[in-house]
């Protein structure tokens, strides 16, 4: 009976098994908890919870979008309103190199600047600057959290960047609309209103022709801006998983770049 038994010196034979994967600490993705419609809004009341939801699923499109429609749609009324060759003519004659030519010649480069070959690429020029301001400032902000020692993707940074600006931009470009309906025309001043009839700002009580520079400095302590880099400051802090202290200090780069651009281009 014990002849079909092995013996205690023959090995047991075993089905071959397959090692073990190695071990993966990578947590699973998590799945985005609000709809990309609820974060417009949530943006506004609740930036902390909106910004974690970002950081699980990114998502930047719907609001990138509306950004980009409302700034045009300024843009295209604005320049309904008032005539695209009076803007090319207040824009000319502003400058003192225009000041210094002939009538005639002067009269000669408004009309060349305001064919309807220049309006077409004005009107085309808006979403692209926008969709650039986009990538650039998202880029920063990746860049950013990378050398703070963060965690995120250019995706989750394009998210972050997007969103901060989402709110102050729905709410000045409104009301920039609404004020340019119930303004007259003679009531606007084409030089410096194609950037906003609504000035948050210091700047506001400057006469920004003759104050260029030093309007360009206060400009930028409007209160639209700082709204935008408060929420900046919260996202990057929630989905780059820095410190605040961090968070602040990337959002001040931003905000002493935005100072020398505008210095700049209000200077020469």
């Amino acid at each position: 009976m014990n002849e079909d038994l092995p013996s205690q010196n023959q090995p047991l034979e075993q089905e071959w098994q397959a090692p073990p994967p190695p071990f993966d600490n990578t947590p699973p993705a998590e799945p985005a908890q609000m709809s990309e419609i609820r974060t417009l809004g949530s943006i506004f009341f609740e930036p902390g919870a909106t910004f974690e939801d970002l950081r699980r699923k990114p998502r930047f499109l719907l609001a990138g979008l509306i950004t980009i429609v409302l700034f045009t749609a300024f843009n295209v009324l604005f320049i309904q309103k008032v005539g695209f060759e009076e803007i090319v003519k207040a824009r000319i004659n502003s400058s003192e190199r225009a000041q210094q030519m002939p009538a005639e010649q002067r009269q000669a480069i408004i009309e060349q600047q305001s064919s309807p070959v220049v309006k077409t690429i004005s009107y085309i020029a808006g979403p692209i600057f926008i969709l650039i301001f986009f990538l650039v400032g998202s880029l920063i902000y990746w860049l950013g959290v990378k050398a703070m020692g963060g965690e995120t993707t250019f995706l989750r940074a394009l998210s972050v960047w997007v969103y901060s600006s989402f709110p102050p931009s729905v709410v000045s470009m409104l009301a920039n609309i609404l004020v340019l309906f119930l303004k007259s025309t003679d009531d606007i001043d084409i030089t410096t209103a194609q950037s906003g009839l609504i000035k948050a700002s210091p700047a506001f009580f400057m006469d920004e022709r003759n104050h260029k520079v030093l309007a360009a400095v206060l400009g930028t302590f409007d209160l639209f801006y700082i709204w935008g880099w408060i929420l900046a400051a919260i996202g990057l802090r929630i989905v780059g998983k820095i410190s605040t202290g961090a968070a602040v200090a990337i959002v001040a780069f931003v905000a002493l770049f935005n100072v020398a651009v505008r210095v700049l281009g209000a200077f020469f």
